[in-house]
C-alpha cells in the first residue's frame, strides 16, 4: 500500500498484533507514513499494534448499525474529504491535513477504539470512518467518567399517582404505552471495572447505552493528540473539525424519524420520539422524559423537563392573566375617569398645552378617548391583584420546579454528578504549561495561566462586557433622541386639521402612539442586530478567559450573555416604565436633553399603554425571529443540501451517509434555548402588571417552543452528543434573581407607572383632605383635577406654538401644580407631596409582604421530596453494602492465618495465674 492510500482503511484494532490477521475477511495492513512524520508516528506505536485494512464497499444495508461484520456497532462517525481526488493548488496545506488525521487515528486505536472506513455513496470524494469502542475500552472509560450503572432492581414501593382514578381520561394525554414501554426501575452505582460482578449485567451487548457509548467515544476523541512538536501537544476532534481535517463528526440515530429500522433488534427510538414527541399530531401528550434522556442525554432532557414544568406552571398565571384582562375589558366602558376624557362636555372643553416646542399646537383631552378605553383594560385594581399574584406564582413556580428535579436527579442519577471530579475541557489542558500545587490534594498540577494572568484575562473580560453594556445604553440614547423627534414631526402632522387621509384613524393613531410603535420596531431591530454582534464577542471573551471545565465555561458564559441580554431587551422596558414623563417641567419651563431636546411626556392616563406596547412588539417580534432561526433556516438548509447532493432513495443510503446530509447542531444551542426562554421568563414575570396577557402569550408560544424544538432535534439535525446535567445550571440562580427583582419593578410599575395611586389617593381623600370639589366616594372630578392650568402668555420665546387660537387664555398639562396667579403659581401642590408619600408606602407594604411570603413558601415547601430522600438513602446503603463489603471480606479473609497464628502463640504463654483463673472459673 502507498503512503496515497493509507487512510483508505477498513478495519482497525489494536488487539491484533499478528501481520496478516483477517478481520471479516480483509488483508491488514500495517499503517506507512512520511518519513518526516515518522519520528512522531512511532512514538503513537510504542505499546500498541496499529493496523488498518483495505477500504471495504457498503454493505448494502442502510439501516444497519454496525460494522461490515455486522458484530461491532458504531459508536461515533467521522467524516472527512479525499483530497488525491481533487486538483488543489496547496498541495502542501493537504498533506498537512492528511498527517494529521493519520496521526489522530493511529492515536485512537492506540487508546482502544476499532475504525473501519466506508466511501460515500454519493460522493465518491467522502469518506466515513466509523468507530467502535470494544467493551475492555467501554468498561476502563465507563469508570474514568463515573458512570453509574445499576447494581439491582429497585425494591422500594413507588407512590400511586393521585390522578390514577381518572386514568380512563388522562392516559390519552400520554404517550402509548404500548410504543414507549416503561422501564424498569435499578438502584445504582458509579461504575468499577474490577467491581464488575456485582453489577446488574444482563446482556453485555445492552449494559452499556448507546447515548453512554458515544458519550464515552467522544470522550476519546476530545482528548486524543493529532500532532506533537516537542512539548506542545495539540489534540481534540474540535481543533480537527475547524481546521477542515475532518468535515463532521456525530453519533449516529439508530433509524429514520418517520419509518421504523428494518434491523433486527433496533430500538427505533428516534421513531417513536418523533411518533410520540417531535410530531404535530402528538402537541396535546405528555412528553417521554425519560426516553428523551436515554437517547440525547441528561442535558437535552433536563431541558425539556424544565421548559415543561414551566409552560404547565403557566396555565395558571394565563387564566388568571386572562381574567384580569376581561375584567378590564369589561369596565373600560363604565370607567369614570375614562368616560370624563371621552365626554364632549368634558374632555372636549379641556384645551391641552402643547407637548413640544414651536411646532406643536394646542389639542382637546377627548382626541385621547380610544387610547384612555384601552389604557382601562389595564390600568384597574385587578392588574394590583394580579401582579401580587404572579410575585406569589414565581416563588411556586421556583420551589416546586426544585422538588420536581431532585425527583429527576435521582431517577436519572445525577445526584452526585458535580461531587465528582469533572474533567477539564481539552482547551484548557492543552495550554497547561505552568505548575502549581493543588490545594486540595497538594500534588503538583499544570495550569494554563498564573494568578496574575487569570487576573488579566478576568478584567479584561469584564472590560469588554462593560463596554457592551455602555453601547447598548448609548443605543437607548439614541432610540430616546428619535422619539423626541418623531414626537415632534407626529405632533406636527397627526393634529394637523388638513390631514384628511387620516381622519377616520384619528381618534387611534395619536401622537403618542405612532411615536411608540415606530421606536419599539426600531428598537427590536436595535436589540437584534447587537444580540449577533455581542454574541461572538461573548464567545470570545469566554474562550480567552480559559476556564477549566465545561460547567464553568458554561456558567461563564452565560453570566455574560445574560447581563448583555437584560440590557438590551429590558433597558428600553425600563426607560418608559421609570423614566419617560417623570422630569418634563412644565410648558413654561419644560427640561431639555442634551439641552436640545424637550422631553417627551405621557398620555394623561400615564405611560402605561407604551409599555404595553413596547412588551408585545418585543414578546411578539422575538417569538417570530426565533422561529425563523429555529424552524425555517434548518428546513431550508436541508433542502437545498439534498438538492445538490441527489443521490439515490434514501431506502439504499447508509445510516451515517443519511445523518450527514442533516445539520450540525451548534455547541451553544441549548445555551440560545435557555437564554430564549430566560428572556421570556423576564417578560413575564418584571412587567406583568402593565402586560396581564404576557402569562398567556408566553403559554401559546411555548406550547409551539416545545413541538417545535423537538420535531428540530429529531427531524433536522444529527444526533447530539450525549452530556451529563445535573440541573439546569446558572439559569437556576438568574431566575431567582429575577423573581426577586419583579417584586420591585412591578410594585414600583403600579406606583410610578400607572395612575392607581393617584386614583386612590383622590379616591380617600375626602376623609383627610377634600381636593376641589370632592366630597364623596367617586371618581367624578379625577380629571380635572389631575390636570394642571398653564396660562399661554408664560411660554418662553423658545417654547410658544406659532398658532394660537384667539379664544385660549390657558391649557392644561398633567401635574399636579399651583394655578397661575397663585403665590406659589407652578410650584408642586400639597396633593402631589400626598400621592408620592402614598406611591413610596405602597411600595414598602407590598414589598414587605410579597417578600415575607415568599420567604414563608420557601422555608415550608422542601427542595427535596421525602420519598426521594428515602430511595437516595437505601441506594447509599447498598452501595456502600455490595461495593464496599467486598474490600472488608478480602481483608477479613488475609488476615484470618494471622489471628490463628497469634491465637496458638497466646495460648503457649499464658501465665500460670491466667491459667489458674482459668480452671477457678
Amino acid at each position: 500500500m502507498s503512503n496515497n492510500d493509507i487512510h483508505e482503511a477498513d478495519s482497525v484494532s489494536d488487539t491484533d498484533e499478528m501481520e496478516g490477521d483477517a478481520v471479516s475477511g480483509m488483508i491488514l495492513e500495517e499503517v506507512v507514513y512520511p518519513e518526516e512524520f515518522l519520528p512522531t508516528y512511532h512514538s503513537i506505536k510504542e505499546g500498541a499494534a496499529v493496523t488498518k485494512a483495505v477500504l471495504a464497499e457498503f454493505n448494502d444495508k442502510p439501516d444497519s448499525l454496525f460494522f461490515n461484520d455486522g458484530v461491532r456497532r458504531i459508536d461515533f462517525i467521522l467524516v472527512y474529504e479525499d483530497e488525491d481526488k481533487k486538483d488543489f493548488e496547496k498541495r502542501h496545506t493537504f498533506q498537512r491535513r492528511k498527517r494529521r488525521r493519520e496521526y489522530f487515528e493511529a492515536t485512537l486505536m492506540k487508546m482502544g477504539m476499532e475504525l473501519e472506513a466506508t466511501k460515500s455513496v454519493i460522493d465518491e470524494k467522502l469518506l466515513f470512518v466509523k468507530a467502535h469502542m470494544p467493551w475492555d475500552v467501554l468498561c476502563t472509560y465507563a469508570e474514568v467518567l463515573h458512570i453509574k450503572l445499576p447494581i439491582q432492581p429497585n425494591d422500594l414501593s413507588s407512590h400511586p399517582s393521585p390522578w390514577r382514578f381518572f386514568s380512563c381520561i388522562t392516559k390519552h394525554f400520554y404517550p402509548n404505552e404500548d410504543l414507549i414501554t416503561k422501564e424498569a426501575e435499578f438502584f445504582t452505582a458509579p461504575f468499577e471495572k474490577d467491581r464488575l460482578e456485582y453489577f446488574y449485567v444482563r446482556d453485555k451487548d445492552v449494559f452499556f447505552t448507546a447515548s453512554m457509548r458515544s458519550r464515552m467515544a467522544y470522550y476519546i476523541l476530545s482528548r486524543a493528540p493529532y500532532e506533537v512538536r516537542g512539548n506542545i501537544k495539540k489534540f481534540g476532534i474540535t481543533k480537527l473539525l475547524d481546521g477542515g481535517v475532518y468535515k463532521a463528526a456525530y453519533p449516529l440515530h439508530d433509524c429514520r424519524f418517520n419509518a421504523k429500522s428494518e434491523e433486527d433488534g433496533c430500538p427505533n427510538e428516534r421513531y417513536l420520539l418523533y411518533k410520540e414527541w417531535a410530531s404535530p399530531k402528538s402537541f396535546y401528550k405528555m412528553q417521554p422524559l425519560n426516553l428523551i434522556r436515554k437517547y440525547y442525554g441528561e442535558k437535552i432532557g433536563i431541558y425539556f423537563a424544565w421548559l415543561g414544568f414551566y409552560t404547565m406552571m403557566l396555565a395558571l398565571a394565563a387564566v388568571v392573566g386572562l381574567g384580569c384582562f376581561i375584567y378590564g375589558y369589561r369596565t373600560q366602558d363604565t370607567s369614570t375617569w375614562s368616560m370624563e376624557v371621552c365626554d364632549p362636555d368634558i374632555g372636549g372643553n379641556i384645551v391641552m398645552c402643547p407637548q413640544c416646542d414651536r411646532e406643536c399646537k394646542y389639542w382637546r383631552l377627548n382626541s385621547t378617548c380610544e387610547a384612555s378605553k384601552k389604557l382601562c383594560i389595564f390600568d384597574n385594581f385587578g392588574t394590583l391583584v394580579f401582579a401580587v399574584f404572579m410575585s406569589i406564582w414565581v416563588t411556586l413556580f421556583l420551589e416546586f420546579w426544585k422538588r420536581y428535579q431532585a425527583e429527576l436527579e435521582y431517577m436519572w442519577d445525577t445526584v452526585e454528578f458535580l461531587e465528582q471530579e469533572e474533567p477539564p475541557r481539552p482547551e484548557y489542558e492543552a495550554k497547561c504549561i505552568y505548575e502549581r500545587k493543588n490545594p486540595v490534594t497538594g500534588v503538583k498540577e499544570n495550569v494554563p495561566y498564573t494568578a496574575c494572568g487569570r487576573c488579566l484575562r478576568v478584567s479584561i473580560g469584564i472590560g469588554t462586557v462593560l463596554f457592551w453594556i455602555l453601547l447598548i445604553l448609548a443605543s437607548i440614547v439614541a432610540i430616546i433622541v428619535y422619539r423626541l423627534a418623531a414626537f415632534f414631526a407626529f405632533s406636527a402632522k397627526l393634529r394637523a386639521q388638513d390631514l384628511k387621509e387620516l381622519e377616520p384613524l384619528k381618534e387611534y393613531v395619536t401622537p403618542q402612539m405612532a411615536t411608540s410603535v415606530t421606536a419599539s420596531l426600531i428598537s427590536f431591530v436595535v436589540i437584534m442586530i447587537l444580540n449577533i454582534l455581542y454574541e461572538r464577542v461573548a464567545i470570545w471573551i469566554t474562550d480567552f478567559e480559559l476556564p477549566r471545565t465545561k460547567t464553568d465555561y458554561e456558567n461563564s458564559l452565560t453570566l455574560k450573555m445574560f447581563l448583555f441580554q437584560f440590557v438590551n431587551y429590558y433597558s428600553s422596558c425600563f426607560y418608559i416604565a421609570f423614566a419617560k414623563g417623570k422630569a418634563v417641567g412644565y410648558p413654561g419651563n419644560p427640561v431639555y436633553l442634551l439641552g436640545k431636546y424637550r422631553n417627551e411626556e405621557c398620555d394623561p392616563g400615564g405611560c402605561l399603554i407604551e409599555l404595553t406596547t413596547q412588551l408585545s412588539i418585543i414578546m411578539g417580534g422575538k417569538a417570530i425571529w426565533n422561529n425563523i432561526q429555529e424552524v425555517l433556516l434548518p428546513w431550508v438548509k436541508n433542502l437545498i443540501f439534498r438538492h445538490c447532493t441527489r443521490g439515490p432513495s434514501e431506502k439504499t443510503i447508509p445510516r451515517w451517509e443519511q445523518d450527514y446530509q442533516l445539520q450540525p447542531l451548534s455547541k451553544l444551542g441549548l445555551f440560545y434555548e435557555y437564554l430564549e426562554m430566560v428572556i421570556q421568563f423576564g417578560f413575564v414575570t418584571l412587567f406583568v402588571a402593565s402586560f396581564p396577557l404576557a402569562p398567556i402569550l408566553a403559554l401559546v408560544n411555548n406550547l409551539f417552543e416545545i413541538r417545535v424544538d423537538a420535531w428540530k432535534i429529531t427531524t433536522q439535525f444529527r444526533r447530539i452528543v450525549p452530556e451529563k446535567a445535573q440541573d439546569i445550571g446558572a439559569w437556576q440562580p438568574i431566575l431567582q434573581g429575577v423573581a426577586i427583582l419583579a417584586v420591585a419593578t412591578n410594585a414600583m410599575i403600579i406606583a410610578f407607572t400607572s395612575d392607581m395611586i393617584p386614583r386612590l389617593v383622590y379616591y380617600w381623600s375626602f376623609s383627610v383632605y377634600p381636593y376641589g370639589d370632592h366630597y364623596n366616594h367617586t371618581m367624578q372630578g379625577y380629571i380635572n383635577s389631575s390636570l394642571s392650568i398653564f396660562n399661554i402668555s408664560d411660554f418662553s420665546n423658545h417654547s410658544k406654538p406659532l398658532k394660537t387660537p384667539y379664544n385660549i387664555t390657558t391649557c392644561r398639562y398633567r401635574d399636579f401644580r399651583y394655578s397661575p396667579g397663585h403665590p406659589r403659581q407652578y410650584e408642586y401642590t400639597i396633593y402631589y407631596w400626598h400621592v408620592i408619600a402614598a406611591k413610596m408606602a405602597f411600595i414598602i407594604v407590598v414589598e414587605h409582604i410579597v417578600y415575607l411570603t415568599k420567604f414563608i413558601l420557601s422555608y415550608i415547601i422542601p427542595d427535596v421530596p421525602y420519598a426521594v430522600r428515602e430511595q437516595i438513602k437505601r441506594e447509599k446503603y447498598l452501595t456502600q453494602v455490595v461495593l464496599h463489603e467486598t474490600n472488608l471480606k478480602l481483608v477479613t479473609k488475609r488476615l484470618k492465618p494471622v489471628d490463628d497464628g497469634i491465637a496458638n502463640c497466646s495460648k503457649v504463654n499464658m501465665t500460670w495465674q491466667e491459667m489458674e483463673l482459668d480452671f477457678g472459673e
